[in-house]
């Protein structure tokens, strides 16, 4: 599925949703269904440092597309993690490189979420744009794997 696609699916979502008590409800049934992970998935380097909770963030390359995992000690930011994984998980770096992350905007998290916790996302969605510069450069110069 394209990116554009993905974001579509989540706006609509979020328009759906009537007030922010249910957007947050919505985040936190996502977080309940995010697995939880290991101490070992749990590591300093996959730590995403400036958020007010602790959200890890991983990234694998498989072929040539991206998969994300994550975990964080909180519901509403581990549902938030699951919503950024659902968006840029299975896509190729150039789409995750050139994505506007508009959908964020449009879908009013800057309303309804701290400020704190709106900048928790955009650092989560940095920590996603760099895993794909790094993976895109890995392409580019014949390597696969991970990061």
């Amino acid at each position: 599925m394209t990116l554009h696609k993905k974001e579509e699916i989540i706006k609509k979502k979020f328009h759906l949703l009537k007030n922010w008590e249910e957007k947050y409800e919505y985040l936190i049934d996502l977080g309940k269904k995010l697995p939880k992970k290991s101490d070992e998935f749990r590591s300093d380097e996959k730590l995403i440092h400036g958020c007010q909770s602790k959200v890890w963030l991983n990234a694998e390359l498989k072929g040539s597309r991206i998969f994300f995992d994550a975990d964080g000690d909180a519901l509403l930011p581990r549902g938030m993690a699951a919503l950024m994984i659902r968006v840029y998980s299975g896509l190729y770096p150039f789409e995750i490189i050139y994505s506007n992350a508009n959908f964020i905007y449009e879908i009013g998290f800057q309303t309804f979420l701290s400020p704190i916790r709106a900048n928790g996302m955009l650092l989560f969605l940095k920590k996603i744009k760099f895993y794909a510069i790094a993976f895109n450069a890995k392409i580019s110069i014949g390597l696969n794997g991970r990061i």
